[in-house]
């Protein structure tokens, strides 16, 4: 048939999963499910030795480190967590292809002791690909309190490879883990995978195709020839020498008659999950009753009738407290930061310099620096942990489940739920956590309504216009609690605007049907109080903050130019919302509203400040000292409850901000989609308010 490596002409390409490394290091592949403590493993193994980037050519994160043992040194390379290696995915997808072409010495895979039998399939595909295989089995010290028991020395001589009882969190059996390690990649090791036999009608084939597979010098012959029974061509675009090309794939597909057998791939499965479940029924004891006891907990958690009050009272208590518990720190920080500002303008006329430059700096790039971060670091300090701890307990994918049936009739992909919940803090970080998605189409849905979300941007204005026209009660309590349900609100709202969206989207731009997923609901577990204040802490509060406070100071210079350089007796910032105000009146708005919006895409947090900066006519961004101060000012130049109402809309449904677009850009590659990102919910925003002002003035 004339198929040779030499009649092919395989590229010799640069190996992208090629790692560095020196001449006395060993690589570790480190793979397994998400919630699995894989990540916990990978801290404890490599310390503060470790730094994160991007695949090379992907915009999905790598993670790698290292770490010593006995006198050699080991670089570990933690891949993204994974429920299989066969969908689209792009995490799933770059942990298949490390594993097919990488260069590595040993793989560890990760499994939950808690739930085995479900992180086995993995284990299995593995093995597949890889020639040393060490099983993991984390989380012991849940499995214990469960009373589940694990027959470790029969699981191991079964599958063939070694198994290590782990709790990483608390060091239990990583010194063991090393020691494999270091056994398993001893020059002289034997190969140990757990391999799977399929029935005979798959064997059969297997051995038909792995006779041609040898011809061709291919090096992983049994895994080579099972995907080209169950998979398409596209599984071998990655060329590299001792690896079928895309283009001999095609050509064995037609010499053996083969099609893209989704059967095939569902008979191996289901194969792969049988044997994972005697291997649970055999070598792992459980205590029903404990079992039992967390399924009671779920029964109400995401059931029909209590599922969604639960999650909305949840919400609207994260909020309550994240406004109650933000309002003294934020008075207090505010109190330093613009008190500093008073002594850094006096240090200014000292030096003699200008009061054209010390007004872009000071009242302009600084004054809006100190506002931003008065104004946003309390409540995403309070925020962001109340959130991770959410997480930690095992309670979002459980907020998926309960949102997946609303996905599904909008034709969208459950998943976008969670990414929906990311959004809250930041929308960029929300459409990062869209690649979580395996169809593309999905995907993109979700990248394009994340916006709906309210970011902790947008939080300040929805509490302070809510607080001011919606508030003003005589019991502090109530106060209190009114916001935290406005809030509350206008999350329903943009959940509401998300589904609809999604669906006008599957039925025109991206037409399609949901793809089904698997949904994971991981045992409830007691919170890493250190992991939840590290992640809310650094990974989110300061990367957010520190997003914000990059772009709001040549904001806030630009936005003090623009309202202290005049044409005639306005300045360009008042001409301009002079134009805008024939057009905002239509949607129970004003000029200045609009004006405050376009200004704040940098950031929005500089919304209201610049509104309260142009009503007042002062020239610089200007804080309110209480809410019946804001009150005071709004009513005084023509707001009403209707233009309190339209303006937390616009701000919860407005085109994203420059952050956000610029990660939309990267995350999409598209201009187009990009611009989409931006002009949909900039025509929902608009076409909300006109319809709330048109039914405000029929009925007043």
């Amino acid at each position: 048939m004339g198929l040779t490596a030499q009649s092919s002409k395989l590229s010799s390409m640069t190996d992208v999963f090629h790692i560095e490394k020196k001449d006395n290091q060993y690589v570790v592949a480190l793979a397994g499910n998400p919630n699995t403590g894989k990540s916990t493993v990978f801290n404890y193994l490599t310390g503060l030795k470790q730094h994160t980037g991007n695949w090379p050519g992907k915009t999905v994160v790598s993670a790698r480190g290292e770490f010593s043992h006995n006198g050699k040194d080991y670089v570990m390379i933690d891949l993204p967590g994974s429920y299989s290696l066969f969908t689209s995915s792009k995490d799933e997808e770059v942990s298949r292809d490390f594993l097919s072409i990488g260069s590595y010495d040993a793989a560890v895979v990760v499994c939950d002791a808690t739930c085995l039998e479900r992180n086995l399939n993995l284990v299995f595909q593995v093995s597949e690909l890889a020639e040393k295989v060490i099983l993991c089995i984390n989380l012991i010290d849940e499995a214990k309190k469960k009373n589940i028991v694990i027959d470790r020395e029969g699981l191991e001589k079964e599958l063939n490879i070694p198994v290590v009882l782990t709790s990483a969190r608390n060091g239990t059996g990583m010194d063991e883990l090393k020691r494999t390690i270091e056994k398993e990649i001893s020059p002289g090791a034997k190969k140990h995978t757990a391999i799977v036999t399929y029935n005979d009608e798959i064997e059969e084939k297997v051995r038909e195709i792995s006779v041609y597979l040898d011809e061709l010098n291919i090096s992983n012959t049994r895994w080579t020839a099972l995907r080209l029974l169950d998979s398409s061509s596209e599984i071998f675009s990655l060329e590299k020498k001792g690896h079928l090309s895309k283009f001999q794939a095609e050509q064995l597909k037609s010499l053996f008659k083969l099609q893209d057998d989704k059967i095939t791939r569902e008979k191996i499965s289901e194969e792969n999950y049988d044997y994972a479940n005697n291997l649970k029924q055999k070598y792992v004891t459980e205590d029903t009753k404990k079992i039992n006891k967390d399924k009671k907990i779920d029964d109400i958690i995401t059931s029909k009738y209590f599922g969604m009050p639960i999650m909305l009272a949840m919400l609207g208590l994260i909020f309550w407290i994240t406004i109650q518990g933000a309002n003294i720190p934020s008075k207090i920080l505010s109190d330093i930061l613009f008190g500093f500002q008073i002594k850094l303008s006096q240090w200014f006329v000292i030096q003699g310099i200008p009061d054209f430059i010390r007004g872009i700096l000071i009242d302009g790039a600084y004054r809006t620096l100190a506002w931003v971060v008065s104004v946003m670091l309390p409540p995403m300090a309070i925020f962001f942990p109340l959130f991770t701890l959410l997480e930690d307990l095992g309670y979002l994918p459980r907020v998926a489940f309960n949102l997946d049936h609303y996905f599904k009739k909008s034709c969208a992909h459950g998943k976008q739920s969670l990414c929906m919940c990311m959004g809250l803090g930041c929308n960029a970080a929300g459409v990062v956590g869209c690649r979580i998605i395996d169809s593309p189409r999905e995907r993109l849905i979700a990248v394009l309504t994340n916006n709906f979300m309210p970011c902790n941007g947008r939080f300040p204005t929805l509490i302070a216009i809510s607080s001011a026209f919606f508030a003003m009660t005589a019991s502090s309590f109530l106060n209190g609690l009114i916001p935290a349900l406005f809030v509350t609100f206008m999350v329903l709202v943009g959940i509401w605007m998300t589904l609809t969206t999604s669906l006008i989207l599957s039925k025109t731009l991206l037409k399609g049907v949901p793809s089904t997923f698997t949904l994971e609901l991981p045992p409830y577990r007691m919170p890493q109080f250190g992991r939840i204040l590290y992640t809310s802490v650094v990974d989110r509060t300061v990367f957010v903050l520190s997003r914000a406070a990059v772009i709001a100071v040549p904001a806030g210079a630009a936005t003090w130019i623009l309202a202290n350089v005049y044409a005639g007796e306005t300045s360009l910032l008042v001409h301009a919302a002079n134009f805008l105000d024939q057009f905002a009146v239509m949607f129970g708005l004003d000029g200045i509203i609009l004006m405050a919006f376009i200004v704040g895409i940098p950031a929005n947090e500089i919304v209201l400040p610049v509104m309260l900066m142009a009503y007042l006519s002062t020239g610089t961004l200007t804080e309110y000292e209480s809410v019946g101060f804001l009150r005071n000012i709004l009513v005084q130049n023509g707001w009403t409850p209707l233009t309190a109402l339209n303006v937390m809309l616009f701000s919860l449904l407005h085109w994203p901000c420059s952050t956000t677009l610029w990660t939309i850009k990267k995350e999409t590659g598209s201009l187009r989609w990009t611009a989409a990102s931006l002009l949909i919910p900039t025509a929902a925003a608009f076409a909300v308010c006109f319809v709330t002002a048109s039914i405000y003035r029929l009925l007043f």
